[in-house]
């Protein structure tokens, strides 16, 4: 249709064995363990841009970006101290917050959903969830290691206000970039077989 054309056609797409190894070899990062050096100022941005080139039916952006500086990170982890006291396992909730000081970059993603709109919230959470992946390989892609979490304090009111999360809002993930010393272990993966399924005809 003429009013969904936006601009000048794009590229088709073209094999690429560097991309599938990638991908193959994607794994995220221990975020307590990411030090510099993170992203320039300049590389983050393009990180941003090719993480926003995400599906968002409706082209609604239901989501936001929040760079957390390491001083703000700093500030808002001694802020959950406190917090962290009253989860159900009080030690490991404070040791979690070593993951939101450590990394050089975090680049926390808000969900922030049209309700009311023909596009069901549930799609434009996963939105959401796209950019968060998409943050991780471009990254990669800028050859650091990435880790998106969300831990306890993403759950909690209280905490979800520190960081600036708004009524209607929710975290999506924070995606810790930077660098490690020794890369990471593999982990075990999904028995595809199990997993997949082919409906050769409908009902």
């Amino acid at each position: 249709m003429a009013d969904e054309i936006l601009g000048d056609a794009l590229p088709p797409p073209v094999p690429s064995q560097e991309m599938r190894r990638r991908l193959a070899s994607r794994r995220s990062a221990p975020a307590q363990s990411l030090a510099a050096p993170g992203p320039s100022d300049a590389e983050l941005d393009q990180i941003l841009r090719l993480g926003a080139r995400t599906p968002d039916h409706g082209k609604l952006f239901p989501w936001r970006f929040v760079i957390l500086s390491p001083e703000a990170r700093a500030r808002i982890a001694e802020a959950l101290t406190p917090l962290a006291a009253h989860q159900p396992d009080p030690g490991k909730a404070a040791k979690t917050l070593m993951k939101l000081t450590a990394p050089p970059v975090t680049v926390l993603v808000i969900s922030t959903p049209v309700v009311g709109h023909k596009v069901p919230v549930w799609e434009q959470q996963l939105s959401a969830g796209a950019v968060c992946m998409n943050l991780e390989h471009a990254a990669n892609a800028f050859g650091y290691h990435a880790s998106w979490i969300t831990d306890w304090y993403s759950y909690e009111a209280e905490a979800a206000a520190m960081f600036g999360v708004r009524d209607g809002e929710r975290i999506a993930g924070f995606i810790h970039m930077g660098t490690l010393e020794e890369a990471p272990l593999e982990r075990p993966r999904p028995d595809m077989a199990a997993l997949t399924s082919h409906l050769d005809q409908g009902i």
